[in-house]
């Protein structure tokens, strides 16, 4: 599965992954592989994503949107705390 993560200055995270958790409006949940087709939007929190090695990251963000199709995830973030 393709991520990538952008705020409107930079291209945070781009590449496979295995999982991402993401903070939604009504509580926080997980796209894998294959995961229906989505758009929604996120509060602030943390984002966190597995690679497919295993390594994971964590990123604390704002709020933003997420949009899951055919395996690509695209989550597009108001800013990121660092």
């Amino acid at each position: 599965m393709n991520l990538d993560i952008i705020t409107p200055d930079k291209k945070v995270f781009s590449g496979d992954i295995k999982l991402i958790k993401v903070p939604g409006l009504n509580g926080s949940f997980e796209v894998m592989e294959n995961h229906a087709p989505i758009v929604s939007t996120l509060s602030a929190g943390e984002v966190k994503v597995i690679t497919p090695d295993g390594n994971e990251t964590f990123y604390k963000v704002t709020g933003g949107i997420i949009e899951v199709l055919k395996n690509n995830v695209s989550v597009l973030i108001e800013s990121i705390i660092e």
